[in-house]
C-alpha cells in the first residue's frame, strides 16, 4: 500500500479494526501488523490505541479504518479528522445546541428563499441563522476548519486555497434575525458568526420571544425550541410553546414555520397546523421537523 502518500516519517497513527466471519479475528493483532508494515515502508511511526468508536475527537494522529469481512480486507483513511458536523466556527454553544449539519438540513427542508427574511426567535448559539447565511452565501461547510488530509505529504496547499475561493455569492440576501433572551448566549452567537464569516448577514438581538419584530414581508421562521428532555420539563414548556404560537400568529402572519419537535403535546399548544417533514435524532432525542404556515 502507498503509505508514504499519506504519512510522513515519525507520524502518529491509530487503527480502528473490525473482524467478522474471517480467519483473522484478533483486531489488536491486525492493527499491530499494519503498524509493522507502515514502519517498514515509512519509518519512525508511532501508534496509539483508538478508543473512540464514533471518531468524535480532534487528535492529531492519522486514523485508518480496517474492515475484515469474510476474509476480505478493506482499508480506509480518514481524510477529515474531527467529525464533519464540526464546521470550525462554534467554539461556544448554548445549553442544548443543534448540530451544524442538522441545522443546515432544517434550512434546506424549510425551502427558505434567501431573498426573503429568516427569523430564529430562540437562536441559542446561533447555529441555525449561521448555517442559513452560509447556505445563502454559498460558503462551503467547514471552509475555515482544518482537515486531516492537510497533513498528508501529497497535500497541495495552493490547489486547496484556490478551491476555497470559488463560488461565494456576493449579492444581497434577505435579512436574517436571530434573538434570544439570554444576553450571554447572544454574545457567543456573535462570536460564532464572526468565525463563520457571516457576522454582517445576521442581526443578533437580546430580547424575549414576545418582543420579536419580523419584517412585514413574509419569510421563514426556523427554530429549535427546548424539548423538555434536557433543558426543562414538558409541563412548564407548554406555556412557552403557546406563547410561540401566539407571537407568530400575531407578528409573523404568512411566514412559513420549520421547527424541531420531540413532543406532540407541546407542538399542539402552538395551535398552528404543522406537518412532519422528516424524522431524526438530536442529541440522542427522537425529533421531527415540523412545518406549517401562520395565518
Amino acid at each position: 500500500m502507498p503509505w508514504s502518500e499519506y504519512l510522513a516519517p515519525n507520524a502518529s497513527v491509530r487503527f480502528r479494526v473490525t473482524c467478522r466471519k474471517s480467519r483473522l479475528y484478533h483486531s489488536d493483532a491486525v492493527a499491530q501488523r499494519f503498524v509493522d508494515a507502515i514502519n517498514a515502508r515509512v519509518g519512525g511511526v508511532s501508534s496509539e490505541k483508538d478508543n473512540d468508536e464514533e471518531g468524535d475527537d480532534v487528535r492529531p494522529s492519522q486514523l485508518f479504518i480496517v474492515r475484515i469481512t469474510h476474509d476480505n480486507c478493506v482499508v480506509s483513511i480518514d481524510s477529515s479528522g474531527a467529525l464533519l458536523h464540526r464546521r470550525g466556527y462554534r467554539l461556544a454553544s448554548g445549553k442544548a445546541p443543534v448540530r451544524e449539519t442538522l441545522a443546515a438540513a432544517m434550512v434546506i427542508a424549510s425551502e427558505w428563499n434567501p431573498a426573503t427574511p429568516l427569523v430564529d426567535p430562540m437562536c441559542g448559539s446561533g447555529t441555525i441563522p449561521i448555517e442559513a447565511a452560509l447556505i445563502a452565501r454559498r460558503i462551503p461547510p467547514g471552509l475555515n476548519r482544518e482537515f486531516a488530509f492537510q497533513s498528508w505529504p501529497n497535500y497541495e496547499p495552493d490547489l486547496w486555497n484556490r478551491m476555497r475561493q470559488r463560488g461565494r455569492f456576493s449579492g444581497e440576501i434577505g435579512v436574517i434575525l436571530a434573538s434570544d433572551r439570554d444576553d450571554g448566549v447572544i454574545k457567543s452567537s456573535v462570536e460564532n458568526a464572526k468565525r463563520a464569516g457571516v457576522e454582517n448577514d445576521i442581526r443578533f438581538e437580546t430580547k424575549p420571544l414576545s418582543a420579536i419584530d419580523p419584517p412585514e414581508i413574509p419569510g421563514s421562521v426556523i427554530t429549535n425550541p427546548p424539548y423538555g428532555e434536557r433543558v426543562g420539563e414538558a409541563g412548564p414548556l407548554r406555556n412557552l410553546y403557546a406563547q410561540l404560537g401566539k407571537t407568530l400568529k400575531s407578528k409573523a402572519r404568512g411566514y412559513s414555520i420549520a421547527m424541531l419537535s420531540a413532543d406532540k403535546k407541546l407542538e399542539a399548544a402552538m395551535k398552528i397546523p404543522l406537518k412532519a417533514e422528516f424524522r431524526t435524532t438530536n442529541g440522542g432525542i427522537p425529533v421531527r421537523l415540523m412545518r406549517g404556515i401562520t395565518e
